[in-house]
């Protein structure tokens, strides 16, 4: 079973880092690289890539020459956000980002060339480029100094280990009753769904339940002025369907439009930017196709009325390879701004989701269609620590999606904050 946003939690501590990188370069792609080379000779195929501790495939083999370690370019790249134009012509990559400073930087490489051009000025080089199989190889540890990612050679193994830099991407936290000694940390989102909603037990939406309620005021201190604290505040509404009280808002006309009406007209008189929804379950014990259709056609009617009021609609849904059937991915990314794919609980409580399983959640998404511009990936903070966190995150980033979404503030060690700012920087700030 999927993890409800509302369920509340202590999080986790301690263990891996996850990712990886490799490819073929074609004109305006993304890319970095970088890393120190073992000494050993000629062509090793039995050398791992591992990009924020997950193995990337390729389809060009790494290679040792007299002592450096070469990589193809393109995968490398696109996983860290570098931009990638390939001239044939005068067999030049180059490669645009920002260095470990965070400042543009602008090299050149050339095939067969020992020397770069890094913001116009030459660099030498410890080996040429060259082209395998069609592919660009390049000398790691060179892209690991210009653009800032964190390299290691696990001559044991055989394993090369990078750490992607610092990236700025869309940040959202979930805010619940029990977030309000981490409110600050909303300085430090672009966005924040509060869930302070949901569909109770009897189909009705509803603002006066245990874990789901209105915050009451304290002075100066009101839930409005806590949701101002971040660009896009959404009014969350969350939905369980153990007792079919989703269902029912989804099939029965008078409790749909009711629902419809409150929430929007919530948003709107407490200055929210938008809604999001989290109805879970669905497909659970549903024909799936049904439980699509349904969802889909409340999705589009709320999305009409949110958008003549001016507000955004934001999803967040269980992961495809979960075990709720009953989400269309690329419907629903036509009628929201923005999804957030809730990829876990695939495990036991406190422990940290598969990264295999999340890869996939992402890749299923994106293969369905959905842009990933509009697409955040959801981390439970309840399973992850301050060190696996940084996997899901460089996931993330190795999709170029949108951004990632945290469940929940309240429950965030410091040592998971700062793991986190060390990752990713909300976009503007």
């Amino acid at each position: 079973m999927i993890r409800s946003w509302g369920s509340w939690g202590r999080s986790a501590a301690a263990v891996v880092v996850g990712i990886s990188l490799l490819a073929p370069i074609s004109p305006g792609t993304s890319v970095v690289s970088a890393a120190p080379a073992p000494s050993t000779s000629s062509v090793s195929p039995s050398i791992q890539i591992v990009l924020d501790n997950y193995p990337l495939p390729f389809d060009s083999a790494p290679k040792i020459d007299n002592g450096v370690t070469l990589v193809p370019f393109r995968t490398i790249a696109e996983a860290l956000g570098i931009a990638v134009v390939w001239d044939a012509a005068s067999k030049t990559v180059v490669a645009t980002g920002n260095d470990a400073s965070g400042q543009p930087a602008k090299v050149i490489l050339t095939i067969g060339k020992k020397s770069a051009q890094v913001n116009g000025q030459a660099v030498e080089l410890t080996a040429a480029p060259v082209v395998q199989q069609g592919r660009v190889l390049i000398p790691m540890a060179f892209f690991g100094r210009q653009f800032g990612a964190q390299v290691s050679w696990e001559s044991a193994t055989k394993t090369v280990r990078i750490q992607s830099p610092k990236r700025e991407m869309r940040t959202m936290g979930f805010y619940a009753i029990s977030s309000y000694d981490q409110v600050s940390r909303l300085e430090n989102l672009n966005s924040a769904a509060f869930g302070w909603a949901q569909i109770n037990q009897n189909g009705e939406f509803s603002t006066t339940d245990k874990d789901y309620k209105w915050p009451k005021a304290d002075g100066d201190v009101t839930p409005e002025s806590i949701a101002a604290r971040v660009e896009d505040g959404y009014l969350m509404v969350h939905g369980l369907d153990g007792n079919r009280q989703t269902t029912k808002v989804l099939t029965d006309p008078a409790a749909r439009d009711s629902s419809i009406q409150q929430m929007v007209s919530l948003a709107k008189d407490k200055g929210f930017k938008g809604v999001m929804l989290d109805y879970e379950g669905l497909g659970w014990k549903d024909d799936p196709a049904t439980a699509k259709k349904q969802f889909n056609e409340y999705t589009a009617l709320l999305s009409e009325q949110l958008k003549k009021e001016g507000l955004k609609l934001s999803l967040a849904l269980p992961p495809l390879n979960g075990a709720y059937q009953g989400y269309d991915y690329k419907t629903l990314a036509g009628y929201a701004d923005e999804i957030v794919i809730m990829a876990y609980l695939y495990v036991a409580d406190k422990t940290p989701e598969p990264m295999n399983k999340v890869d996939a959640a992402i890749s299923l998404a994106l293969r369905q269609g959905v842009p990933k511009q509009k697409l955040l990936l959801g981390i439970d903070m309840e399973n992850e620590n301050e060190t696996t966190v940084l996997d899901k995150i460089g996931l993330a980033k190795r999709y170029d999606l949108a951004g990632v979404a945290f469940w929940r503030l309240g429950i965030l060690t410091q040592a998971e904050m700062k793991a986190i700012d060390s990752s990713v920087t909300k976009i503007g700030g």
